[in-house]
């Protein structure tokens, strides 16, 4: 499955099927949590959350991909990530984009 960020795949003609989406709700884990806490003290890299935060992406993205294989598609383009705090320990990770057959293989 081709996924890119543009609205175009250079030498393909597309068809739109559909938007599809992958999403992950993720907690925050306590001892992340104090470590996290103690690293801004000194500052950098918050190692914990960005490995975190590439899982729950690369998670979003394949629920995206699954989603787009179950409609027939062949790539997925226009993808986007967002992120929204459901409450003060929990957040979502959603990828989204728009599903396209290409008109001549």
């Amino acid at each position: 499955m081709l996924i890119v960020n543009t609205d175009y795949i250079s030498g393909k003609e597309l068809e739109t099927i559909q938007l599809v989406k992958g999403s992950i709700v993720f907690s925050k884990n306590v001892v992340r949590d104090i470590f996290a806490g103690l690293k801004t003290l000194v500052g950098g890299e918050i190692a914990g959350y960005s490995e975190m935060m590439n899982e729950a992406r690369q998670r979003a993205t394949e629920r995206m991909i699954q989603e787009a294989s179950s409609i027939g598609a062949d790539a997925i383009v226009n993808v986007r990530f967002a992120t929204t705090n459901l409450m003060a320990s929990a957040a979502e990770i959603i990828a989204y984009g728009t599903a396209v057959r290409f008109k001549n293989n």
